[in-house]
């Protein structure tokens, strides 16, 4: 009985390794040791509840900046707000119902939350990843186009997409409430639980479905970022090149000019220094003092753009990083079950898909740190907001020492530097 039990929950728990069902239960529960099964759940609900709270409270706050700073309601942050909101729905609607039927070896939530609950999954991750599309295709437009991107950029035009981006995950995720059935079976103590899993017409549809997934939620999805991200790279690269060619012209510029030596003090190559007579010195000094400062503040400007766009090649390379190293594994334990289910069942049920999962997941408390931390007018605008909800605790402050916001201080993006692609 326990061994048909054991093979019968095995043959169900096929979806415990897909990417929007991880209600399935742990088939190999009696064939862990009882200390080390403790520790397994241990280390599982301890990382789970880690990625969750920052997975929440990343995404929360990037949406309550987004949305009270008028100035940051810019088309890029548009995207950015709704992959916010995916990445929320992902925490709250992935992670629990993920994590605790995993556990429990009992999907405890009834029918209609486990037609529910994948329907959103599905959802909310297909949203997350078409938002990253949307907003990888609108950095290389702004970055590449300039002169062309200003003609469609909009916030309205933002919108429309936003919009189709959530209708389409709306439209491709309903096999999951048509098709996800609460089964029971039993267990080897002859209990009874259930189980929430997919029941599909066929197995050429059951290996279709992961074979579109497959394409159109992560081959596809990383290819455009790898190819918008690389051309940015490049264009970028190439400012590097024309920027390090210029500073290299003005150094042999200024080192022909009528000068004789350098002011132990001032010099540091910034600027021409002038003669060498201390008379001389003062006078110049005091009649070029303006033009000196201009030319200062000038390469500085030009080594700090120089820095930033370093800053943004290495930030483009970790979002394209980020994307495979979470959504990779878990795309590719889906495709192997579909072809290959006895084999994907007996090496991944258990703790090695729950680990799968949270990788996955780990993505939703990624993409705040990477899209908006990193940046720093959201910086600015996430310090504000934040003084600014603390403020009414703050009783013993007068009115007048109360922080102003740096709303004044945060213009829109301009797509045209190199800040527009998240420079620090």
């Amino acid at each position: 009985m326990e061994d048909n039990a054991s093979r019968f929950l095995r043959s169900l728990c096929v979806n415990q390794s897909e990417l929007m069902d991880g209600s399935c239960t742990e088939s190999r529960r009696g064939e862990t040791r009882p200390g080390r099964r403790e520790l397994e759940y241990s280390i599982r609900i301890l990382l789970y509840s880690v990625i969750f709270l920052l997975s929440v409270f990343g995404n929360a706050m990037v949406i309550l900046v987004l949305v009270v700073n008028k100035r940051l309601r810019t088309v890029t942050n548009s995207f950015l707000l709704s992959l916010a909101l995916s990445d929320l729905m992902v925490s709250v609607v992935c992670m629990p119902f993920t994590l605790i039927p995993n556990l429990l070896g009992n999907f405890i939530f009834g029918p209609s939350m486990c037609k529910l609950t994948a329907y959103f999954m599905g959802i909310s991750v297909s949203v997350s990843t078409f938002s990253l599309v949307a907003i990888a295709i609108e950095r290389y437009s702004a970055i590449c186009n300039p002169l062309k991107a200003r003609l469609w950029q909009t916030r309205s035009h933002a919108y429309r997409v936003i919009a189709v981006t959530w209708l389409l995950s709306v439209v491709i995720m309903t096999p999951y409430p048509i098709y996800n059935r609460l089964k029971p079976f039993q267990r080897a103590d002859n209990s009874t639980a259930h189980i929430c899993t997919l029941n599909w017409p066929s197995e050429a549809v059951h290996r279709a479905w992961y074979v579109f997934l497959l394409l159109v939620l992560f081959f596809l999805p990383g290819v455009v970022m790898v190819v918008a991200y690389g051309l940015i790279s490049c264009e970028l690269y190439r400012g590097i090149r024309f920027e390090m060619n210029q500073r290299e012209e003005a150094k042999a510029a200024n080192g022909s000019s009528t000068w004789l030596g350098r002011s132990e003090e001032e010099g540091d190559g910034c600027y021409v220094q002038l003669g060498k007579r201390r008379a001389s010195v003062e006078m110049s000094l005091q009649a070029h003092s303006a033009s000196a400062r201009v030319d200062r503040v000038r390469c500085t400007s030009s080594e700090a753009k120089l820095e930033g766009k370093k800053r943004v090649i290495r930030m483009l390379m970790v979002i394209v990083a980020m994307f495979f190293i979470c959504w990779l594994p878990i795309y590719s334990v889906n495709t192997w079950r579909a072809f290959d289910r006895a084999t994907a069942v007996r090496l991944l049920s258990g703790p090695p898909i729950s680990f799968i999962h949270l990788l996955s997941y780990t993505s939703a408390c990624v993409n705040p740190l990477v899209y908006c931390f990193m940046n720093r007018r959201f910086r600015q605008a996430f310090l504000s907001t934040l003084g600014r909800c603390l403020a009414p605790l703050r009783t013993l402050r007068a009115p007048e020492d109360e922080p102003g916001t740096t709303g004044t201080s945060l213009s829109k993006f301009s797509y045209t530097t190199v800040s527009t692609v998240g420079a620090l």
